[in-house]
């Protein structure tokens, strides 16, 4: 995002690296690329007779069976047709008879009256883990952008959105934690390229590569792509998610680096908010001091000194989020409308603050999160250990008896939330088996990367709070042909908040509108 109080030092530049996978070192040459080809919505009821059509069509075309893929009927937003997909994938890819079956939706964008015309496919891979694809309104931002020339795919991952979502009610039809974590195992970015390659051979005509175009946790999904199924890819886009590669549990490299920016990003914070300093402490002495060290959440649980700074999460590294936590603050305090009334926490900050967390509708990503770092190792909790060595800074309560400014944390899991976060108790036992399972299946593989024939371009953001860039450029560095556009102008929301800018350059550093260097 381009902020509209930008520091002096802020930068436009556009690099554009090109990385031979013989280099270990990033370098930036003048050699070209390599010549490789690279809200909510009201559900619309199918028609019973449009189904069967459908589907016995794609059955005799392909041979796959009908009950494997059902198609809609298409319906409208303002300016985008669209049709709604349902596919039958097995849960475990590895033993694919045997596997309990779950469904993966997907919903089917065109510009209006390109229904039938020839378009490219793109996929889209969602930010995550745990959440669906947006949901059209009408032609807008990159979609509408996309829309031009592509026939875009939006796929709820399996566990999200239509795909057999995996709530907070549905997971406590498991008999045990372990009956749970031997479901979830299989909800990683393996797995979601499985869910991409069935659909692709069943959907796309002659089952075509296409392109991908992959949203931070999505980005780490098209890196598995390139990985395991480059067969399938005619180009990746990436957007704020090239992830580290490493083999074993890369967690702990990640949490070090980013404590770095988030605590870069809390300065900048209260530079353009200085008076929140004092309103913060005020909250955090308050919590400490109340009965239960916190106050109660209006869906139960309660909010702690460590609660209050997960609030960094998404006020720190995404469009307008510096403006929007100041603005919740604004009301923290219940006004005192009886002389000797006590002081006390607005139900408006608690139920906004509980607005904020997105646990009682995409609990995935509280669960899972640190098991996409995780090749063949566990994580330990990793960032709970991480955050141990940096507790001189972010210790809530002692900066607020010491009068420095409270510092937020950012994208991380700690283990305490699942014991004051009212939604996530039910499945305390399963992440702590999660945090300590070992036997991750392998989730990148460097040698396919360094060979990579596939066109690639990325989306760096220089600032990102999510996704370190430091060790963005040890991994690019290991994909071959990879072509970089690195900039300071958008924050890690960058595809949502440039409307069709990021995706329009991107696609034009591989289609040759963009220079070379």
């Amino acid at each position: 995002m381009l902020s509209t109080h930008a520091p002096p030092s802020l930068i436009k530049p556009l690099f554009f690296f090109n990385f031979s996978p013989s280099f270990s070192t990033l370098s930036a040459t003048l050699s070209p690329v390599p010549p490789v080809k690279l809200l909510r919505f009201r559900h619309c009821r199918f028609s019973i007779h449009t189904l069967i059509a459908m589907s016995a069509a794609k059955s005799n075309a392909t041979g796959y069976s009908s009950l494997e893929h059902v198609a809609g009927s298409w319906y409208s937003v303002p300016d985008l047709r669209l049709r709604d997909h349902r596919f039958t994938v097995p849960l475990d890819y590895k033993d694919r008879e045997a596997s309990p079956k779950i469904s993966i939706f997907a919903r089917e964008v065109v510009s209006v009256g390109k229904e039938e015309q020839p378009l490219p496919y793109l996929l889209y891979l969602q930010g995550g883990p745990g959440f669906e694809c947006p949901r059209p309104t009408e032609a807008s931002g990159w979609i509408q952008k996309a829309c031009e020339e592509f026939r875009v795919i939006l796929m709820d991952q399996r566990g999200t959105g239509l795909s057999t979502p995996l709530t907070p009610s549905s997971m406590q039809q498991m008999k045990s934690a372990q009956n749970l974590v031997d479901y979830l195992k299989h909800f990683r970015a393996d797995n979601i390229v499985n869910d991409a390659e069935f659909i692709r051979v069943r959907l796309v005509p002659d089952a075509r590569p296409w392109t991908v175009l992959g949203q931070s946790y999505g980005g780490f999904c098209g890196v598995t792509y390139l990985s395991f199924a480059p067969q399938g890819l005619k180009q990746v886009l990436l957007t704020g998610g090239i992830p580290p590669i490493g083999d074993g549990c890369t967690a702990d490299a990640v949490y070090r680096a980013c404590f770095e920016q988030v605590v870069h990003q809390n300065e900048k914070y209260y530079k353009r908010f200085p008076q929140d300093v004092e309103i913060i402490r005020d909250v955090v002495t308050y919590l400490a001091e109340s009965e239960g060290g916190g106050a109660p959440l209006p869906s139960g649980g309660i909010l702690t000194p460590k609660g209050l700074q997960f609030l960094g999460l998404s006020g720190l590294g995404s469009s307008a989020g510096f403006e929007r936590l100041h603005y919740l603050f604004e009301r923290v305090w219940d006004p005192i409308l009886v002389p000797g009334a006590q002081k006390q926490i607005s139900s408006y900050f608690l139920n906004g603050y509980e607005s904020w967390l997105s646990f009682d509708t995409n609990p995935l990503y509280a669960i899972l999160h640190e098991s996409i770092y995780c090749q063949g190792a566990s994580s330990r909790w990793s960032a709970h250990r991480v955050r141990a060595d940096h507790d001189s800074k972010f210790d809530a309560i002692k900066a607020a008896k010491e009068g420095r400014p409270i510092l937020f944390t950012g994208e991380m899991i700690f283990p305490w939330m699942f014991e004051e976060f009212h939604v996530l108790r039910p499945f305390k036992d399963a992440a702590h088996l999660l945090a300590e399972k070992e036997d991750w299946s392998p989730l990148y593989d460097i040698a396919a990367l360094k060979n990579n024939k596939v066109p690639v371009a990325a989306a760096v953001y220089y600032e990102d709070m999510y996704v370190n860039f430091k060790l963005v450029m040890e991994t690019a560095s290991q994909i071959g042909g990879i072509r970089l556009w690195i900039t300071n102008e958008y924050m890690h929301s960058g595809l949502r908040d440039g409307g069709g800018q990021v995706f329009e350059h991107l696609l034009g550093m591989l289609n040759g509108k963009k220079p070379l260097f």
